[in-house]
């Protein structure tokens, strides 16, 4: 049976989003060894009546960017995945195609859907082999996905495509949480399932094209307007017996206003669990990092410690979110700001907002720049520029101490700031120079 709902017993944080560009992954795995081209169908046509609000639920904003983006980045960033046609309603045309230039996503076609979920699905096949179209871009595998699944990751992707490749069709499943129940017209009850013996369907599903455009060829109108399960079709027209394959937790729908804001959380608690610590190779910057790495450490933060962003290093760029520029000398600002450039340059910022937090190490009673006192409306000038670029400028002033218990104190509480900053992501500190 299909999963439609939220199941309320289920993690509120069942899993991480996948937050690297497209083609990488956080850990640069081995690139999976996909031989066949693979094409995707998001449709994103709902009204999201069941979450009571006006904006349908692809469309609510999360950090400033609608959840459809979201899920578009979990398979742009997937190597071996040719193109990506997204299904929407028609009055929605307008403003899909804003979000895919928007926020540059470059695999995604956006098709108008129809008035049911089969029929948008079909109207996304037809789109990926209509005519006129070169046939190596014609996919071997069609993956159909949920456009309010933004947690999807790759392993599954590949498991899913390659079994399609193999059977035809293969499709996510999930243990049933509560047993299923029939009823009567009149509102009693009338069975029960056994609970054991079913599974819940979910999404992803894969098909070979030729299976799944042929299963809307003969499927009927009553399957048009009433069905909602592909892999029934599959079955039932062509003769195809999906692999079933156990999914994982992060698989679940967006459903409810109650998982708007568990999907958000997800969001701001993955982009907070890594930052990058740069030192622009100064022996008392790297000292300081490397304390605030162990401190973070403490917290849950993994924090990597390089000297710049040349060369290798150039790809903490693309795969983190958050960034500490630790500073010991008078150009402080200047390093700032070039660490500000390097970051519009990688227009990771059209994705997420990024945070730049300058921890300034102090020996005396004044820091300065250019041998002047630094202004705190030096940084705030700094930050209110950053911010019209989506990156979050902080400021955080730590005094050097030969005592080495104050000492670890301070690095704890720098410690402690930088996490919270990098958590909370709260605008209204931007520009502020705290004291550690």
């Amino acid at each position: 049976m299909q999963s439609d709902s939220c199941d309320p017993d289920r993690p509120t944080h069942p899993g991480t989003f996948p937050t690297c560009e497209a083609g990488r992954s956080d850990h640069q795995p081995a690139e999976r060894s996909v031989d066949f081209p693979v094409s995707v169908v998001l449709p994103a046509g709902g009204t999201g009546e069941r979450t009571g609000l006006q904006t349908p639920k692809q469309f609510c904003l999360f950090m400033g960017r609608p959840l459809i983006s979201y899920t578009i980045q979990a398979f742009e960033r997937v190597s071996w995945i040719q193109s990506i046609v997204v299904v929407v309603a028609r009055e929605h045309m307008d403003l899909m195609t804003d979000i895919v230039q928007q926020f540059q996503h470059t695999k995604v076609r956006v098709v108008p859907g129809g008035s049911t979920r089969h029929r948008s699905i079909y109207n996304g096949v037809l789109a990926l082999g209509e005519e006129g179209r070169p046939v190596a871009d014609k996919p071997k595998v069609v993956l159909i996905h949920d456009a309010v699944r933004p947690f999807v990751e790759e392993d599954f992707l590949y498991k899913i495509a390659m079994a399609a490749k193999e059977q035809g069709a293969a499709g996510a499943i999930r243990p049933l949480v509560s047993t299923v129940i029939a009823t009567t017209s009149e509102g009693y009850l009338d069975h029960s399932l056994e609970r054991a013996k079913y599974r819940a369907s979910e999404m992803p599903q894969g098909f070979t094209y030729d299976v799944i455009y042929q299963a809307y060829q003969k499927c009927s109108e009553s399957d048009f307007e009433f069905g909602t399960e592909c892999l029934h079709l599959a079955l039932q027209y062509c003769g195809t017996n999906a692999k079933l394959i156990q999914g994982p937790p992060t698989l679940w729908k967006v459903t409810y206003k109650r998982d708007l804001a568990a999907a958000e959380s997800i969001i701001k608690d993955t982009l907070s669990r890594s930052a990058c610590a740069i030192t622009g190779g100064s022996a008392q910057a790297v000292t300081l990092a490397g304390a605030l790495q162990k401190a973070v450490g403490a917290l849950n933060m993994e924090l990597a410690v390089i000297p710049d962003l040349t060369g290798e290093n150039g790809w903490y760029l693309l795969k983190d979110w958050n960034f500490i520029q630790v500073s010991v000398n008078r150009s402080c600002l200047s390093e700032v700001e070039a660490l500000l450039t390097d970051l519009e340059a990688a227009k990771q910022a059209l994705l997420h907002p990024l945070v730049v937090i300058l921890v300034l190490l102090n020996g005396s009673d004044e820091l300065s720049v250019s041998g002047r006192a630094l202004e705190p409306e030096a940084i705030m000038d700094l930050a209110s520029a950053a911010k019209l670029r989506n990156i979050l400028l902080y400021g955080i002033q730590l005094h050097q101490s030969e005592d080495t218990q104050r000492w670890e104190r301070s690095v704890s509480r720098v410690a402690e700031i930088t996490s919270a900053l990098i958590r909370d992501r709260s605008p209204a500190l931007v520009g502020q120079l705290l004291q550690a």
